[in-house]
């Protein structure tokens, strides 16, 4: 029962990299990331005044790292991704996006004195392997004669953002709780997608386009983290993320029935070294750079 909350997250977050996908030409991307927060801050505002009322001694002087993490995580992770969705498929999404674990592990060995593994090294070289031929769909020539997709480096700074995010939240282990801090970084989305927001052209809200913003606010807003969050206090932060390295396969399949998106050999083949690469940093811990004492 302790593994339904991690994999409820993952299948709600893979379906919410496809319903990223559904949104372009729905909804402008400005107006979808502006919306979901805004209503995911509004649904939790009544069981959270009080709370935030409660812990606001220990908020006040975090306010500014509180407003970095809301940008990070919440603004710029998804509104890139939003603006991705138009110029790359749901698939590569969810692979680029497979990436974050590393990414996550490389910034602890730079900025929180982390050891660097031997599974590390390799990981990161297997990973950028799969990547590149993702982005490049399967030819290293047309993407060193073109370039890599735009929607791709968007979803590779979106990547970036959040392994950043995730980083700065170990490294400055803010004492609040999990749904405090959730609902303090929403109000800070909300606050910076605002201007973008009144700039944007908008669609409005239409029969189409209200579904998507409802399930990327219901559920990949509130109900994913809230069991993310469970998953860690089940079964710690370690075994917890274990679950991400299913994002990418699960998209896939996702993306594959409701966009009728093809699985070509490239997608296998990069995503099958991305996940390799991931997997294989997590679990060849030995330690480079050890002194062997000889006895």
């Amino acid at each position: 029962m302790q593994y339904m909350y991690p994999l409820l997250a993952i299948f709600i977050w893979a379906g919410n990299t496809v319903i990223t996908k559904m949104s372009a030409g729905a909804i402008f991307p400005a107006e979808i990331g502006f919306y979901r927060w805004l209503l995911a801050g509004m649904l939790f505002t009544p069981f959270m005044l009080k709370p935030v009322i409660a812990h606001w001694p220990m908020i006040r002087p975090n306010l500014g790292k509180i407003f970095i993490l809301g940008v990070l995580g919440m603004a710029v992770y998804q509104s890139l991704a939003y603006f991705a969705a138009s110029l790359t498929t749901a698939t590569n999404m969810g692979i680029i996006l497979s990436l974050m674990p590393l990414m996550s592990l490389a910034m602890a060995i730079i900025s929180l004195g982390q050891r660097l593994t031997a599974g590390a090294l390799a990981g990161a070289v297997l990973s950028f392997a799969g990547v590149l031929v993702v982005v490049s769909s399967g030819s290293l020539g047309a993407l060193l004669e073109h370039g890599v997709n735009l929607g791709d480096a968007m979803m590779l700074i979106a990547t970036l953002a959040y392994a950043i995010y995730s980083t700065l939240l170990k490294k400055w282990q803010l004492r609040l709780p999990p749904l405090v801090l959730l609902y303090m970084q929403v109000w800070v989305a909300v606050l910076v997608l605002f201007p973008l927001f009144v700039i944007s052209p908008k669609t409005g809200l239409t029969l189409q386009n209200i579904p998507l913003v409802l399930y990327a606010c219901l559920l990949a807003s509130m109900i994913a983290p809230l069991a993310w969050m469970q998953a860690v206090v089940r079964l710690g932060p370690s075994r917890t993320t274990l679950f991400f390295n299913l994002l990418p396969v699960i998209t896939a399949l996702i993306a594959a029935v409701v966009l009728h998106e093809q699985l070509a050999m490239y997608h296998l083949v990069g995503g099958m070294l991305t996940l390799g690469g991931v997997i294989l940093s997590e679990r060849w811990t030995t330690v480079l750079g050890r002194r062997i004492r000889v006895a």
